[in-house]
């Protein structure tokens, strides 16, 4: 018995551990994870304000994506005005977007907070991104960031 759970978690770990991003562009209309619409979605430039007032918010956020990982699709940025973005990670990483989704207008459901993110994993972001070896060297401080663990993706635009 014992051998045939462990034989059943290997499995289980090994199709996680291979899960891949969709494949082809985000084309509007196309949702991942729990399935959304755009109904009473704000624009994510009001969520900096909202998050001044309470600790978490859970709301369907509009914004373009100006990044995503581009191994798996696990997570991406939103742009919330001209010097602030949103990190949006895929709860209990339990789907993913085409890598190719920068450029995309979406609507983002989820819980949004602030945390500060640690060196390591800055650094560890910086190589899902491809950058180079000069710019991981560069990341030397945490970062207060607004993040959003998302329930469900919608392409809008």
């Amino acid at each position: 018995m014992n051998k045939l759970v462990l034989v059943i978690a290997l499995l289980i770990s090994a199709i996680v551990m291979n899960a891949q991003a969709p494949k082809g562009k985000a084309m509007p209309g196309e949702t991942y994870g729990a399935k959304i619409n755009d109904k009473n979605a704000i624009n994510i430039a009001e969520l900096p304000a909202q998050l001044t007032e309470k600790d978490t918010v859970f709301e369907k956020l509009k914004g373009k994506v100006v990044a995503s990982c581009e191994s798996k699709g696990c997570w991406m940025t939103l742009q919330v005005n001209d010097s602030t973005t949103a990190f949006v990670k895929m709860k209990d990483y339990g789907f993913f977007v085409p890598t190719a989704i920068a450029g995309k207008t979406v609507v983002v459901e989820g819980a949004s907070y602030i945390k500060t993110t640690s060196v390591d994993e800055l650094k560890h972001y910086a190589e899902d991104a491809k950058k180079s070896k000069k710019e991981i060297a560069a990341i030397t401080k945490p970062k207060k960031e607004i993040r959003v663990m998302a329930n469900g993706i919608l392409v809008v635009e």
